[in-house]
C-alpha cells in the first residue's frame, strides 16, 4: 500500500499542487479532494489498457460521434469523453 500512496503523492504533486498557488488549509482540501475524484473516476490507466476505472469492463467502447472537453481544476485538467 505504500507503494500506492507515493505514487498518488508523486502524481499529484507533478499534475496538481505544484502547477497551482495553494492559499490555506481549506483550498488544499478541495483541490486535492477534485484531483482524487478525477484521478479514481476519469483519468485511463494503464493497468486497464487505458480505460478508466469508472467504465464498465463488459461495455465495449465505440468511437463517439462527438467529443467533449470538461475542464477539472478551473481547466488545469482536460477530460474527455463522448457524446450521443
Amino acid at each position: 500500500m505504500n507503494a500506492h500512496a507515493e505514487r498518488f503523492i508523486r502524481t499529484a504533486r507533478a499534475k496538481c499542487t505544484d502547477r497551482l498557488l495553494i492559499y490555506n488549509e481549506q483550498h488544499a482540501r478541495r483541490v486535492l479532494t477534485e484531483y482524487a475524484e478525477h484521478y479514481d473516476r476519469g483519468r485511463p490507466h494503464r493497468a486497464l489498457h487505458l480505460r478508466v476505472p469508472a467504465d464498465d469492463p463488459d461495455v465495449i467502447p465505440f468511437p463517439a460521434q462527438r467529443i467533449q472537453r470538461h475542464d477539472i481544476l478551473g481547466g488545469l485538467i482536460h477530460e474527455y469523453r463522448g457524446t450521443a
